[in-house]
């Protein structure tokens, strides 16, 4: 009969463990975001630069050169919903010329200054880029438009 009350007694202990590990999880990964976000700001000039280099290597849009990336203060941070990976999305305008001899060298759009938003990631304790432009939409746009992937991660 002594190992039955053993049994409960340990039974209850482990839920009481499993209930205050959920609380606990969640406040880690709270406190996981905000140091990631002020590591984000601290080094955001060196992220864009290094965004805008990758940008330009990888040849997209196809037939355009980037020229010039203007940044905008707002960023909107969210969490991968699978994976947990926490993202920066960053307002950008970008401009472009043709590629001399491509097949945009006579388009007259190619001159038009692009809305888009800079994709970072936070992982394994630091910020990276891929150089990944999501065109045609702010930072805000993004994380609506991919509210099935992302959910939105509070500054606050």
């Amino acid at each position: 009969m002594g190992w039955l009350l053993g049994l409960g007694i340990g039974a209850i202990a482990l839920l009481s463990l499993a209930f205050a590990a959920i609380p606990l999880a969640a406040w880690w990964q709270s406190h996981d975001a905000r140091r990631a976000i002020v590591l984000f700001h601290n080094h955001r000039e060196m992220l864009e630069a290094k965004f805008f280099d990758l940008a330009q290597s990888l040849g997209k849009p196809r037939g355009l050169k980037w020229l010039d990336c203007e940044w905008f203060d707002n960023v909107t941070f969210a969490r991968d919903k699978s994976t947990g990976l926490l993202t920066a999305f960053v307002g950008i305008n970008v401009r472009f010329e043709a590629i001399e001899g491509g097949d945009m060298e006579d388009v007259a759009a190619v001159a038009t200054v692009r809305d888009a938003a800079a994709v970072f990631h936070f992982h394994q304790g630091s910020w990276g880029t891929g150089g990944k432009a999501l065109f045609n939409m702010n930072p805000q746009d993004a994380l609506i438009k991919l509210v099935a992937q992302f959910e939105p991660v509070s500054v606050a």
